[in-house]
């Protein structure tokens, strides 16, 4: 079993419930973008910001898991990071950022009645929008959970 099928595994364990997968897939997205958006203001070089940076390690780690994953990753990213390029509003950001865990939490407590998988693993905070973005592409075979 490749280490990214172990990690869906886990993941999908505590996120079984249809309603708990709706408040991800939103909060997820306004998780991502919310980020995004608010490194969006720190310069690197040039016209790269903190933003490209975190998609280019994150894009990293993703392909290292599994290449075509990788790939969807990075151009699921991209978009995401184009449009808060074009947002450039820390405040934006923050807003997206904070609902996005509302949405979260609101998954959690009312639908899966379980806590966070990043609780018990912080690699979960990357494992969830690779989650997300595999159940779109189907880059991966769906995971099979315990159960």
């Amino acid at each position: 079993m490749k280490r990214i099928d172990a990690l869906f595994s886990d993941y999908g364990d505590a996120h079984r419930a249809a309603g708990n997968v709706a408040c991800h897939s939103v909060g997820i997205s306004l998780i991502v973008f919310g980020v995004l958006s608010m490194l969006q203001g720190v310069r690197i070089a040039g016209p790269f910001t903190a933003s490209e940076a975190l998609v280019a390690a994150a894009g990293a780690w993703y392909l290292v898991l599994d290449v075509r994953l990788g790939l969807a990753m990075l151009a699921t990213a991209g978009l995401v990071d184009a449009a808060a390029r074009l947002v450039a509003d820390w405040r934006v950001g923050a807003a997206a950022f904070v609902i996005g865990w509302v949405f979260q939490g609101i998954g959690h407590a009312v639908y899966e009645r379980n806590s966070p998988a990043f609780f018990r693993n912080l690699v979960h905070l990357l494992v969830g929008p690779a989650f997300l973005v595999n159940k779109l592409v189907h880059a991966r075979p769906a995971p099979r959970t315990a159960g």
